[in-house]
């Protein structure tokens, strides 16, 4: 599993280039920051990587990835259900039997630090918890691609340092991750960089 991109470049219509001549490889087992100042693509590449959007010039080409999960800057769920029930709904989706979902739930909740509020509704959950709530409920629906977005934008220092953590954590042979980020701190938790310049 992999996913090559080459020459690739984006200019909107009537616009200038956002970016241009972009060329990496990107496997599993990694986890990639995508990073840049405010307007230099950073959201939009990972668009183009999910297929959402397409270049202007050049090429992505995924070999052996067809389930794509992204995470978005503001967590969402549903209030009253526990952070369990979140990440066990994609095991049940999927026809899972409950204790396979609630135990496999579980252990996605323990990846990113979450086992000691498994049982707290979502409406009682910090922003941290809460983000990194979203992050396990992605990694349980098994994506070869995982996309996240700025996933501290929205939080104060010290509450970034318990997704930063748990980033590290979300590396997985089967799933190739990137997460655009101008946090210099999540940029340290992953393992690469792809930096983008500054729009023009």
């Amino acid at each position: 599993m992999r996913l090559t991109a080459e020459g690739l470049s984006l200019r909107f219509p009537q616009g200038d280039w956002l970016f241009e001549d972009l060329s990496f490889r990107l496997v599993p087992g990694r986890v990639y920051a995508v990073t840049g100042p405010s307007g230099s693509g950073k959201s939009t590449l990972l668009s183009l990587l999910a297929g959402w959007l397409h270049p202007t010039k050049g090429v992505i080409v995924r070999e052996d990835v067809a389930v794509t999960s992204w995470v978005f800057q503001n967590p969402h769920g549903v209030a009253r259900r526990t952070a369990l029930d979140h990440v066990a709904l994609p095991y049940l989706a999927r026809g899972a039997d409950h204790d396979h979902a609630w135990q496999s739930a579980f252990a996605d909740l323990e990846t990113v630090g979450l086992a000691g509020v498994s049982l707290r509704q979502f409406r009682h959950l910090s922003g941290g918890e809460a983000q990194r709530l979203m992050l396990a409920r992605a990694l349980a629906t098994h994506p070869h691609l995982l996309l996240v977005d700025e996933p501290t934008a929205q939080l104060d220092q010290r509450t970034a340092v318990s997704v930063n953590e748990a980033i590290g954590s979300i590396a997985s042979d089967g799933t190739i991750v990137v997460i655009a980020t101008h946090d210099e701190r999540t940029r340290d938790a992953c393992t690469d960089e792809i930096a983008l310049g500054a729009a023009r």
